[in-house]
């Protein structure tokens, strides 16, 4: 199957979430600068799946730019990644409210990333399997270094939640630092593809 719509459809989706996030930011009680101190963690925690989700979406964009086409079982998989990706708007409007203090806001945040991290990794083995051990795509990948610190930095830090939600945080931020450059091992496989004669 072309995978076109698949592109278009997540493209969508993921614009609507963004959409989502942005709608639920509130206006300040006040009409002045004091009165958005008290929003600063609402912000901060749009700030961040923002950026989580610009990650994803920038990944998904080189996953399908390095394949030819789909099938069934991508697409029930790339499905799977958007209803995770789907419910970071409402676990950030919580966590936000919450102003990190409380330890499940933070906790269920923390395992709505590791379902996106995990949703992301099924998604990659399920194009690679379709693709080819030896495709473009599957040399790009590699062994995915960090794919699996990400997921282990999601476990530790819905653990140390009960110890202090600010740790839990940080290593938030560290996987979303992580990932920010965008993964540059499909541009360089896409480009030593296009130099051979």
């Amino acid at each position: 199957m072309s995978k076109s719509r698949l592109e278009a459809f997540s493209d969508g989706v993921i614009a609507i979430i963004i959409t989502i996030m942005v709608l639920e930011l509130k206006l300040p009680q006040g009409h002045n600068l004091e009165s958005l101190i008290p929003m600063w963690p609402v912000f901060a925690s749009y700030v961040m799946s923002f950026v989580y989700v610009g990650i994803y979406w920038n990944n998904h964009h080189h996953l399908l730019h390095a394949i030819k086409s789909v099938n069934g079982a991508i697409l029930w998989a790339n499905m799977h990644l958007l209803f995770w990706l789907s419910l970071v708007p409402f676990v950030t409007n919580w966590m936000g409210e919450s102003h990190f203090y409380e330890i499940w806001p933070v906790v269920l945040y923390g395992f709505i990333l590791l379902m996106n991290a995990i949703a992301y990794t099924i998604l990659a083995v399920l194009l690679v399997r379709h693709e080819g051990e030896d495709s473009l795509l599957a040399n790009a990948i590699g062994n995915d270094w960090k794919g699996r610190i990400s997921l282990a930095c999601y476990f530790v830090a819905i653990g140390l939640a009960w110890v202090s939600t600010y740790l839990s945080l940080a290593l938030y931020v560290l996987v979303a630092c992580i990932w920010f450059i965008p993964d540059r091992r499909i541009e360089r496989k896409l480009a030593t593809e296009h130099v051979k004669p």
